[in-house]
C-alpha cells in the first residue's frame, strides 16, 4: 500500500479518517485486480466532490464579482472545474504516484490520464468534505484552484466554447457536435435565433443570439456545463 501519510504532509493535510483518503485514490479498475481491497472505488466520492467544489467556485464568484452578470460568472466557473484544468492542478500537487490503478490503467499516461487525475481532484474534494466538512474544502480550493482565476480572466481562457467543446466531444464520445436552427425570429435587420448544439441525435443544449454565430456559441457554453466538461 502507498504512503498517504507523505501526500498529507506535502499538502498539510492530516485525515481524522484516512480511509476516506485512500479510497478517494482508488479507480474502479484497481478493484478488478485486487478484490480484496477493504474500501470500494471512488466514483460515489467524485459525485459528492464534483457538487461541493461547484457550490465552492459558484459562492466564491457571487461574492467576488457583484457587478459580473451571469454569463460571465458561469464561463468562469467552467474553465476552473474542466478536466483540464483540474488535471493540472492534480499533477501539480503530486497526484499521479498515488493512484491506485489497474496496470493497464497505470500505463496510460495521456488524455485518459488526464481525467483520471481531474476526477480524482473531485473524489479528493468528497473525502475532504465527509472528513472535515466544507470550510475546510472551501480553504483547500481558494489555495490551489481558485488561484489560477486571474490568470483565466487576464489571458481569455473561458472563451471559445465551440472549439472547446468539439475537442471534448470527439475525445470523449468520438462525436462531432452539429448546431442546428430551431428557431429565428424578428425583422431582417434584426433577427434572433435559437440554435441548438447536438451529439448525433441528442440535444444537449440550447442558445440564443442575435447571430447565428453568437447563438452558437451559446449553445456550446450550455452544453460545456450540462456535461460537465
Amino acid at each position: 500500500m502507498k504512503d498517504f501519510s507523505k501526500f498529507e504532509a506535502k499538502l498539510n493535510l492530516k485525515f481524522k479518517n484516512r480511509d476516506f483518503l485512500i479510497q478517494a485514490f482508488c479507480h474502479r479498475s484497481y478493484l478488478n485486480e485486487n478484490p480484496d481491497f477493504p474500501l470500494g472505488h471512488n466514483e460515489r466520492l467524485e459525485f459528492l466532490g464534483d457538487a461541493v467544489l461547484e457550490l465552492v467556485i459558484t459562492e466564491y464568484l457571487y461574492q467576488k464579482y457583484p457587478q459580473k452578470p451571469e454569463g460571465d460568472l458561469t464561463n468562469w466557473r467552467a474553465a476552473l472545474v474542466n478536466a483540464k484544468m483540474l488535471s493540472k492542478i492534480a499533477k501539480r500537487l503530486g497526484f499521479n504516484p498515488f493512484l491506485l490503478l489497474s496496470r493497464g490503467e497505470a500505463k496510460e499516461t495521456g488524455k485518459a490520464r488526464q481525467y483520471i487525475l481531474a476526477d480524482t481532484f473531485e473524489t479528493l474534494i468528497g473525502a475532504l468534505y465527509l472528513d472535515q466538512g466544507y470550510s475546510k474544502c472551501k480553504e483547500f480550493i481558494k489555495k490551489y484552484l481558485i488561484k489560477e482565476l486571474p490568470e483565466i480572466i487576464e489571458k481569455g481562457l473561458f472563451k471559445d466554447a465551440k472549439s472547446h467543446f468539439q475537442e471534448e466531444a470527439q475525445e470523449r464520445v468520438g462525436i462531432t457536435p452539429t448546431y442546428e436552427v430551431l428557431k429565428e425570429w424578428g425583422p431582417d435587420h434584426a433577427k434572433n435565433f435559437t440554435i441548438g448544439v447536438f451529439l448525433e441525435k441528442e440535444l444537449v443544449a440550447k442558445g440564443e443570439g442575435s447571430s447565428k454565430q453568437e447563438a452558437e456559441e451559446a449553445a456550446a457554453k450550455k452544453a460545456i456545463e450540462t456535461k460537465r466538461w
